[in-house]
């Protein structure tokens, strides 16, 4: 017998057409031993098989199953991926930025509002030059070492003492005792849960006792205290927290005024008890000076040290007698040669001492021998007149040469007794000499044995010196701390008072509710990027193509059953949905479900009938709503279609489609023996599209449905349906629960996969597939039930067909335009329908 490999069922599948690779070389084979009549046929039907295998390569997207799939590439920063997370989760965000402005108007409205009053005081050391000298400028490092001393005083509780005790604050209930705010309230509860668990009870203030309400107003004014210092400057602000403004500013000003008098106080306080000490160190030192001097004058005594105009005795004589040994020289020298000069004109005889009397009388002689010297010659000059007139005889000459020779003679016995003199001088001097120098002999002994005394005297001096000088020291800094105490100035004073504010400085109104907003929108992108991170799920047909490698045949959107516009009519709204792509054939649904028709008419094409099987990973996908509309819309194209419910344990199809069935194909499958041509008898038929349906009765009597539905009446049931259908479409039970799908493989030629948009995970779906490596051969394409229309634009990127999606839809009519218009007429349609 002649068979024809396009309608022979055990040569069709051995010639595994429905592989997207394989070549004409690899079942020219197979074809080989069908030869018969039609033989040739197959021949010139070659190139039409070329172009089915393009066709497939086309569809499929160059791949039969997940192994196929294109790798995803990975990007450092996808912008377009982050503006599709967002636009998914603003609503989240908005949300929860709602929530938290709620949040923070609410704490507005029961916030206790607090006021800020401040003060601020410069550390000025100038302004006490009247009572002190001027320090010079302190290092950086040591005046910031200063204010920050001055900043631990005015935090100091003492100086918060002295404030609490100037205002009478422990007397002001309000201010030890406030009335919580909510936060307190709420932080106050969790330090008593802690200390209730921890077992430490908590004990009140007893308020009747002053001293315990003064603590517990220190403790709340420090609490509340603010001190900064205003940066690169000598100025410290304080600032004081408080429910009432008046108060605020009332102790912030007290603050500053009890830190002057403070200041004040600590200067005056100090100088009190320096001149307490200075006075009792002066008593010392005067009495230490006393003793001191009283030694060194003691000591003089003792060892014969007396002074004179600040020197000793003996240093005095020695000066005078080195000095007139000096001048007893001198003069003996001056003695000797006077002695000589006149004893050489004596003995050169008596007209040498006459002639040399010029000499003698320049000196300082006696006027006597220039008198006789001024005599000798007036009686020469005249004895020579005379002689020159009347010669050496005359008498008068005679008389005057012999006046002039006595008068010679007078000036020599007048040099001869100065001669004398002279030598009597020099005789006297050389013994004054002697004396003066045996003298000195004994003065400079008498100093060397003084000497050795003076070094102890002069260390008694000076020690005494030292205690004098420090007495004074002390003396004069006694006198300067005195007259400081009469200055009642600090080195710090108030540049700027407090007032009490206007406007509450916590809780800030609108940094408050950007905060809450913000913090809310922040929580809101952290759920949304959690939500993110758990999308897993498959959205778009980009996940269906790239991850798992099969053709996406489309999107079906959720279906809202059509409200009912009276009370009267009974049908129920899921037979509706189940026969929606015949009562909306303009809608996006229908159109899904069409694409999916073409694309198994033209990967199948050469079957005379396709047996496609519509399968899930998962339960409740909608796969048994896709089968029973697609097997509509079939049914609709005039084409015989047979409908059948493949899910022998649940009867999904059957039960949706409200059909009554007292035997079903489960029935029939496991009859004995073998009835093959019964399921017949069973058949239900739409009496608005002539859909044939082979119902099934869903008991769970038959364990074994694996077995039944690929088992040989199964087989002979699609051998005969083959015959007489040219769609049979099989609703099949989920892949992941049960093995009956995989079963059932052999006997389909293809599988149409239904995943639940938003719901089915990726990898669930591409694990199942690569492990059925048979049913991804087979699997003609994916559709994704139940989508979101309109949140589907969030998950694409700009540009894709999903974005453009809105600008599609006037394409189609929707059913709530059916709705309108023919809403009374499908629901005739639906009433007649054969049960």
């Amino acid at each position: 017998m002649d068979c024809d490999p396009w309608l022979c069922r055990r040569c069709s599948v051995g010639l595994g057409i429905q592989k997207d690779q394989m070549s004409w070389s690899r079942f020219r084979p197979l074809l080989s031993i069908h030869r018969g009549p039609r033989l040739g046929q197959v021949e010139t039907l070659r190139g039409q098989v070329a172009n089915m295998q393009e066709t497939l390569l086309t569809f499929r997207g160059g791949g039969s199953g997940p192994k196929n799939a294109e790798p995803e590439v990975e990007k450092f920063i996808d912008l377009d991926h982050l503006l599709q997370m967002f636009r998914r989760q603003i609503r989240i965000v908005l949300l929860f930025a709602g929530i938290g402005l709620l949040i923070g108007v609410t704490n507005l409205a029961f916030a206790t509002y607090y006021y800020t009053a401040g003060t601020s005081i410069l550390l000025d050391e100038n302004l006490n030059r009247f009572g002190s000298e001027i320090s010079p400028a302190p290092a950086n490092m040591e005046a910031d070492k200063k204010i920050m001393s001055q900043v631990a005083i005015l935090k100091s509780s003492a100086l918060a003492a002295k404030v609490v005790d100037s205002l009478h604050l422990y007397d002001n209930y309000a201010f030890i005792d406030p009335s919580p705010s909510m936060f307190a309230r709420f932080k106050s509860l969790v330090k008593g849960t802690m200390d209730l668990i921890a077992g430490r009870g908590g004990k009140g203030g007893d308020f009747s006792n002053e001293n315990v309400r003064r603590g517990t107003a220190v403790a709340v004014l420090l609490d509340n205290l603010r001190v900064e210092q205003e940066p690169q400057s000598f100025v410290v602000n304080l600032f004081y927290t408080s429910t009432d403004p008046v108060l605020a500013s009332a102790i912030a000003n007290a603050y500053a005024e009890a830190y002057l008098s403070d200041k004040f106080d600590a200067n005056f306080d100090a100088s009190q008890r320096a001149t307490v000490w200075l006075r009792k160190r002066l008593t010392d030192l005067k009495d230490q000076s006393q003793e001191a001097s009283l030694r060194v004058e003691r000591f003089r005594s003792a060892n014969h040290l007396t002074a004179t105009k600040g020197a000793l005795l003996s240093e005095e004589q020695l000066s005078d007698m080195s000095t007139q040994v000096i001048v007893a020289r001198a003069q003996s020298a001056k003695a000797l040669a006077l002695y000589n000069q006149y004893k050489s004109i004596v003995e050169a005889g008596q007209q040498s001492a006459v002639d040399n009397a010029a000499t003698v009388s320049n000196q300082d002689s006696p006027t006597v021998i220039t008198t006789l010297r001024e005599r000798y010659h007036a009686i020469e000059k005249r004895a020579q007149e005379i002689e020159d007139k009347f010669g050496s005889a005359h008498p008068q000459a005679i008389s005057l040469r012999s006046e002039q020779n006595e008068v010679g003679r007078q000036i020599y016995n007048e040099l001869k007794q100065m001669t004398e003199s002279y030598r009597n001088q020099y005789e006297v001097a050389q013994s004054w000499e002697a004396s003066l120098k045996d003298g000195l002999l004994q003065v400079t002994g008498q100093t060397s044995e003084d000497n050795e005394s003076l070094v102890e005297l002069k260390n008694l001096e000076r020690n005494a010196d030292a205690i004098s000088d420090l007495y004074k020291t002390y003396l004069t800094r006694y006198q300067e701390t005195a007259q400081n105490q009469s200055f009642p100035i600090t080195e710090a004073r108030v540049i700027s008072t407090a007032t009490p504010p206007t406007e509450a400085s916590s809780p800030k109104r609108t940094l408050l509710l950007a905060g809450s907003l913000l913090l809310g929108a922040l929580f809101g992108m952290g759920v949304g990027g959690w939500r993110e991170f758990r999308e897993v799920t498959l959205r778009i047909g980009e996940d269906v193509s790239r991850t798992l490698g099969i053709k996406f045949l489309g999107y079906l959107p959720r279906i809202v059953p059509p409200e009912e516009s009276d009370g009267s009519t009974e049908e129920s709204p899921v037979i509706d949905i189940m026969r929606f792509a015949t009562a909306a054939p303009g809608s996006q649904f229908t159109e899904t479900l069409r694409h999916a028709k073409i694309v198994a008419d033209t990967m199948l094409g050469y079957q005379q009938c396709k047996v496609i099987g519509i399968a899930s990973v998962l339960p409740g996908e909608g796969k048994s709503t896709v089968a029973a509309n697609l097997a509509a819309l079939l049914a609709s194209t005039k084409a015989r279609t047979l409908l059948i419910d493949a899910d022998l344990r649940k009867a999904a199809l059957t039960k949706l489609l409200d059909i009554s069935v007292k035997t079903g194909l489960s029935d029939v499958l496991a009859l004995q023996p073998p009835q093959y041509s019964r399921w017949r008898d069973i058949i239900v038929v739409d009496g608005q599209t002539k859909l044939e349906i082979l119902p099934t009765s869903g008991s769970f009597q038959y364990p074994n449905t694996s077995d039944l539905i690929s088992g040989v009446a199964m087989a002979r049931l699609l051998e005969d349906a083959r015959t007489t259908f040219k769609y049979v479409i099989v609703d099949l039970p989920p892949l992941g629960p049960v093995f009956d799908t995989k079963a059932f493989e052999r006997l389909a030629d293809g599988f149409v996969m239904v995943a639940e948009w938003g719901e089915t995970p990726r990898s669930l779906v591409k694990t199942i597939l690569e492990a059925e490596p048979q049913i991804a051969a087979k699997t003609l394409g994916m559709i994704l039930n139940k989508a979101d229309l309109e949140k589907l634009y969030t998950y694409s990127s700009y540009g894709s067909s999903e974005y453009l999606l809105a600008r599609f839809s006037s394409y189609y009519r929707e059913h709530r335009d059916l709705e309108r218009h023919n809403f009374e007429e499908v629901q005739k349609i639906i009433s007649a329908i054969d049960r």
